[in-house]
């Protein structure tokens, strides 16, 4: 083998070697392109994924708790409230009606002492009542009071659940997803030698 075709090889071995060397900047290029896209397409499926702020959704879902309780916790798909919020105001209710049941018994009782009769259910078979006058009126008052506090009870069930229903729909639409909206971007530059770096941008809503 002469040295002219020695040298030769050795030339064109060099020239391979330079154009492998040249392409591997272009490969990589062409990865992170690929990389950048697939980040760009799942950031954008997960935007378009979110829904709109609606602004009168708080107050739609209090107007339809003030109609119907629970109506609106069931329109904000918090379906486990509406049972809370009945059995407060039946509770309140319930005990209502009770209290103006024995209210009516201590009334009439007294009425009928008044009235100078002693065949009420409080007197007794003796000639001493076994509860007295002032006792029936202390009864009234007491449970009057009773009855005044289970409307408050009630009410304010019905009122709490206008306002969970309002203050619900308005934190709804809050993202409080654990993606806390960072956007990855890569940097590439097709002019300059190929380099690697990775930025995330971030909004606080």
């Amino acid at each position: 083998m002469t040295a002219y075709s020695s040298y030769s090889l050795v030339k064109c071995k060099l020239l391979y070697i330079i154009l492998l060397l040249a392409s591997i900047p272009l490969f990589a290029q062409g990865e992170i392109n690929a990389v950048s896209q697939q980040i760009n397409l799942v950031v954008e499926d997960t935007i378009t994924k979110k829904q709109a702020y609606d602004p009168l959704a708080p107050a739609r879902a209090a107007f339809y708790s003030s109609v119907l309780p629970g109506l609106g916790q069931a329109n904000n798909g918090r379906y486990w409230k509406i049972p809370i919020i009945y059995a407060g105001i039946g509770t309140g209710v319930y005990f209502y009606m009770r209290n103006d049941a024995d209210y009516n018994r201590f009334r009439d009782a007294y009425k009928r002492r008044l009235a100078g009769f002693t065949d009420d259910e409080f007197f007794g078979t003796g000639s001493t009542p076994l509860i007295s006058n002032n006792r029936l009126i202390d009864a009234q008052k007491s449970t009057q009071r009773n009855k005044n506090v289970s409307i408050i009870v009630s009410l304010g069930f019905y009122l709490l659940n206008i306002i969970d229903a309002n203050v619900d729909a308005h934190l709804k639409q809050y993202d409080i997803s654990d993606d806390l909206s960072i956007t990855p971007k890569l940097n590439t530059n097709n002019i300059a030698p190929p380099s690697y770096g990775l930025s995330f941008r971030y909004t606080l809503k």
